[in-house]
């Protein structure tokens, strides 16, 4: 069975007193035509938010990828201002508002997860925390 990835949103602090759960499938699915799409409208790609945390890297080590020995030399998180995401993630909505089949037929799972993250990012702001992407897979 093939391995599926999921970009989720990672949010500072131990609970930030909200669901933060987004799928995020879809996003990690289409990646490659979402950073081309970000770059043409001038926007930051999602990636460059993404920062590997010792939970994540845990993850990845108990479904087996790689030695433990690298987990000990990771950079510390990098944490990202909410409203930076909020201009790539509006961005991208309002693209794809406008040219509803840009990304083929996964296009509505992909608003669909946009609109989640403008959620959660929207709230992150408001509480005045900061956040970064984290990829798994599954």
């Amino acid at each position: 069975m093939p391995m599926s990835a999921s970009m989720y949103i990672v949010v500072e602090g131990e609970d930030p007193g909200f669901d933060i759960f987004v799928n995020g499938q879809a996003l990690a699915r289409n990646e490659d035509a979402l950073e081309r799409l970000a770059l043409k409208l001038s926007t930051r790609p999602l990636l460059e938010f993404f920062s590997a945390d010792k939970n994540s890297m845990a993850l990845l080590l108990d479904q087996g990828a790689g030695s433990p020995d690298w987990s000990y030399h990771l950079p510390q998180p990098q944490w990202f201002d909410p409203e930076d995401g909020l201009r790539t993630v509006r961005a991208l909505l309002d693209f794809l508002a406008m040219t509803p089949v840009a990304l083929g037929s996964d296009t509505e799972a992909i608003e669909r997860e946009l609109r989640e993250y403008e959620t959660v990012l929207r709230k992150t702001a408001q509480r005045g925390l900061r956040w970064h992407l984290a990829v798994s897979w599954r």
